[in-house]
Formats: C-alpha cells, sequence, structure tokens
C-alpha cells in the first residue's frame, strides 16, 4: 500500500490472510515513523505524552472514536499523563494494513 495511510479506510480482516511480512512492514514505517515496530514484526505502538489526564482522556476519546469509525481497536495502557496505544491484528496473529491505517490517523490527532 503505497498511498497515504492516512486517506485509507480499514477493511474487515476475520482471520484467514496472512499477515504482512516484516519486510512490509518496515517498509510501511517511514509512514508513521514515532512508532515502533516489534522485533518479530507482529505489533506496533507508541506511547503519547500529555500535560495532565484531562488531555490524556480526551485523546483517548478521540482515539475511541478513530477506532469506532474504522472498525479496528488497538490495545491501550492508559495513565494519569500517558497512553500506550498498541496494534495488532488479533485474528491474523501479526500485522494488517489496517492497523498501519489507524496509527496514522491515530498520528493526526496530536499533529501539531
Amino acid at each position: 500500500m503505497s498511498s497515504d495511510l492516512r486517506q485509507a479506510k480499514c477493511q474487515p480482516c476475520e482471520g484467514g490472510v496472512e499477515a504482512i511480512s516484516l519486510e512490509a512492514a518496515h517498509n510501511l514505517m517511514p509512514q508513521i515513523k514515532t512508532w515502533q515496530l516489534s522485533e518479530e514484526g507482529k505489533e506496533i505502538q507508541r506511547t503519547f505524552t500529555f500535560k495532565d489526564f484531562h488531555q490524556t482522556m480526551a485523546f483517548v476519546n478521540a482515539l475511541a472514536w478513530v477506532a469506532h469509525r474504522e472498525d479496528h481497536h488497538p490495545d491501550l495502557e492508559v495513565g494519569y499523563n500517558r497512553c500506550l496505544v498498541r496494534y495488532s491484528t488479533h485474528a491474523i496473529g501479526g500485522l494488517s494494513h489496517n492497523d498501519f491505517i489507524c496509527a496514522a490517523k491515530i498520528d493526526d490527532l496530536v499533529a501539531d
């Protein structure tokens, strides 16, 4: 997928397809530069930090709206002024294009 991830739409994934390769994941990473790819290439993650709890929760609520709209949901760890967001497509046991699409859209929530 060479197009802008932020403009793409997630496709339903109920399994039965292969996770993207580690090479394909590395090729997509430049579009989500602030995210980290796990060593085995099965997950991407990013920790977002905020001034206070209110800003953190506003981010979490906005993220939930994006996840609902895309019908693709991350794992979250939320604290007072931080939120760890992890994407992996559980139905296929690794990464799909949906994970990268959502990561790019989440980045837009905090873009300067």
